[in-house]
């Protein structure tokens, strides 16, 4: 079942906005360039003739939201938050399937592996202007990568696969995968400046 989560501040905070703006409107969430590195969620007004047939509408309180059917499976465990500290309140919305949609249960394993490393993986690389690839897995279980960013040619290379990547994927998939190799021709690469 699909799950999108507004807390209580922010749809009051909804609410508020709402009553300036013309009798009729409510609001739209969705995200720019679904299921891409450079996805992005949003919140906007959305009157009356904006609302689609193939829109899925949620009814809150005092209000409604509206989902583009493009949108909606990369909002599943999405949360609108009012976030109040010293210098004011700002909205927050968290969507961690933006990126990447999230799986079905019965998903292949090269499917499920890929989730992973876009959805827990990249993000810590990405600190280090790094990134990998998923190539293929094996028939004897094995996941082939490829590093790319700031990954290629750094020094470090090596334990980031062995005690990062590979323990994390052989963790993940223990009865599935038995190991990783990264495939990067790291002496050819752009030398990393971290």
């Amino acid at each position: 079942m699909f799950k999108i989560t507004i807390t209580k501040s922010a749809q009051n905070h909804f609410v508020k906005l709402l009553a300036q703006q013309p009798q009729g409107t409510n609001i739209r969430v969705f995200v720019v360039n679904p299921g891409t590195q450079n996805a992005e969620c949003g919140v906007s007004y959305c009157p009356e003739d904006a609302i689609e047939a193939s829109d899925t509408e949620l009814i809150l309180d005092g209000f409604l939201a509206y989902v583009d059917e493009l949108s909606f499976p990369f909002l599943e465990e999405a949360e609108i938050d009012l976030v109040t500290d010293k210098i004011g309140s700002q909205l927050t919305l968290k969507a961690p399937n933006a990126k990447i949609r999230k799986l079905a249960d019965d998903a292949l394993l090269i499917e499920r592996v890929e989730y992973v490393i876009q959805t827990l993986i990249n993000p810590q690389l990405v600190g280090h202007g790094g990134n990998i690839q998923l190539i293929e897995i094996t028939e004897e279980g094995i996941a082939v990568i490829q590093f790319g960013g700031g990954c290629n040619g750094c020094s470090m290379v090596d334990l980031t696969l062995k005690n990062g990547i590979e323990k994390q994927l052989l963790e993940e998939f223990r009865d599935e995968l038995t190991s990783v190799r990264d495939i990067t021709e790291h002496s050819h690469g752009k030398h990393s400046f971290y």
